[in-house]
């Protein structure tokens, strides 16, 4: 006799798929409560209120702005349960050039001034661009983007939200650059979900395009963002003259074609 369906953890796993391609299946009725009550910003996806009367309502109910996006609550992220599913995602490596050089000239306590700014600019910009913030690591921020909590043009704000990094960071011709600072974007099918167990556990993507994104952001120069074939397939009329080359990362056989683009781009 064949084993039967684990009906429970099919049901799990469908209800993921749901939330990451098109947000939460309960959303309109919950929307339409949440409407009710007063106050702003709110919740991109369930619009529960952050601020005023309402917000501290759902505050006592646990509808917090979440760690990993702001603009989201942790019902529609970190508390959803353990697990999650494949979705197309597109995911962005920002890395700070040379960073052991730069510590040793400017000793610790500099560096981590300049650092946190670093931090704390992505952080803002890519929020801005409907992203995920994953992780701020040591030197590096990691985000991604997918069609459940970005929308359908997830690439497109991937993109837009690289640029716009890149400008922030004092790219644009007009400032000195902050730090040194290479991006780089691809995407793919990556697990995203909560990974880990019921006590500790992390909302994150996992999967290749994570490895092969983190990699064509190793290749990046200062000041340059680097997109991998797939996302630049979504972009790529809004970009006809950027530069097209060949690069080969570990773990790949084959040399990947990405897109360079600059703020001249």
């Amino acid at each position: 006799m064949s084993p039967q369906p684990n009906t429970g953890e099919e049901a799990k796993l469908e209800a993921w798929r749901e939330v990451l391609s098109e947000g939460h299946p309960f959303h309109k009725n919950l929307r339409r409560v949440m409407h009710l009550l007063p106050g702003t910003p709110r919740c991109k996806i369930c619009h529960n209120p952050f601020g005023g009367v309402g917000g501290r309502i759902c505050a006592v109910l646990g509808f917090r702005p979440s760690k990993k996006n702001p603009h989201i609550c942790t019902m529609c992220c970190e508390k959803m349960p353990l697990g999650g599913a494949e979705i197309e995602t597109a995911i962005l490596f920002a890395d700070v050039r040379g960073s052991t050089e730069l510590a040793e000239k400017l000793g610790p306590a500099r560096f981590a001034e300049i650092l946190n700014r670093f931090y704390v600019t992505a952080t803002e910009v890519l929020i801005r661009h409907d992203a995920t913030v994953d992780k701020l690591i040591g030197d590096e921020v990691m985000a991604f983007f997918i069609p459940g909590f970005s929308g359908p043009d997830f690439k497109i704000k991937a993109v837009e939200a690289g640029k716009d990094l890149l400008r922030a960071l004092g790219y644009d011709g007009r400032h000195s650059p902050l730090l040194p600072v290479g991006i780089g974007i691809d995407a793919g099918t990556a697990f995203v979900g909560n990974v880990g167990r019921e006590d500790y556990f992390d909302f994150t993507a996992l999967g290749d395009p994570v490895n092969t994104a983190a990699r064509i952001q190793a290749a990046a120069a200062p000041g340059e963002l680097l997109i991998g074939e797939t996302v630049f397939r979504a972009v790529a009329e809004r970009y006809p003259g950027s530069e097209t080359r060949l690069i080969r990362v570990a773990g790949k056989q084959d040399p990947l074609s990405v897109h360079s683009m600059t703020l001249a781009a």
